[in-house]
């Protein structure tokens, strides 16, 4: 029995427990810049979104995650962004425009459907069919309250700033195509006569 006891003590050897230094060692955090930081969360809340694919004329799941009505401190404008869980990949990203209309989608009383000009999800931008589901009707209700609210604070935005009008042209450039076009013009007459000449010459050769 003591032998048995024996075997099981600790033994007097040290434990063989390896220890590994990093290779490299990141000692800089990089500072990941979302191009939110300028912007005001007016609205959030978890939904799931789907896209209407013409091309197979059936709905596809674009992500889960929370939609978020994001007013600019700038231009007083507000979006609409949604993100994927995890990843946080943006799979809905466009203006919130006076000609925007919720529709209930049919057999459901907790989702909407719209249509999108641009959403920027993507790049290049592209025209969307929208569905967004959300938990309840009353979550429904709420995104419905706030979306329309965010059309009313873009119509009422003050009107952004004009793109700055392209400089004018130099003489020279705008006189460039022109003179272009005299100088062909004076090679095309200087080529017509040498052609005429030789038409002639052909024309006395035959005679002779």
């Amino acid at each position: 029995m003591s032998d048995a006891l024996d075997a099981l003590a600790p033994r007097g050897e040290e434990e063989h427990d390896p220890q590994f230094e990093p290779v490299i060692k990141l000692t800089e955090q990089v500072e990941v810049k979302t191009l939110e930081e300028d912007e005001d969360v007016l609205f959030k809340m978890r939904a799931k979104l789907f896209r209407f694919a013409a091309e197979t004329s059936e709905w596809k799941e674009r992500g889960t995650g929370d939609v978020r009505l994001l007013q600019s401190k700038e231009t007083q404008k507000v979006r609409l962004v949604m993100r994927r869980d995890k990843t946080l990949k943006v799979c809905a990203n466009h203006l919130i425009s006076s000609e925007m209309k919720l529709q209930p989608n049919i057999g459901s009383d907790r989702s909407w459907v719209y249509k999108v000009a641009a959403d920027y999800a993507e790049t290049p931008a592209t025209p969307e069919t929208l569905a967004i589901r959300f938990a309840n009707s009353d979550n429904a209700g709420q995104f419905k309250e706030a979306f329309e609210k965010a059309q009313k604070i873009n119509a009422e935005a003050p009107a952004s700033k004009p793109a700055e009008e392209p400089t004018e042209s130099k003489p020279e450039e705008a006189t460039e195509p022109e003179t272009k076009a005299e100088e062909a013009a004076e090679e095309t007459k200087e080529e017509e006569p040498a052609v005429v000449a030789e038409e002639k010459k052909e024309e006395e050769n035959k005679e002779e």
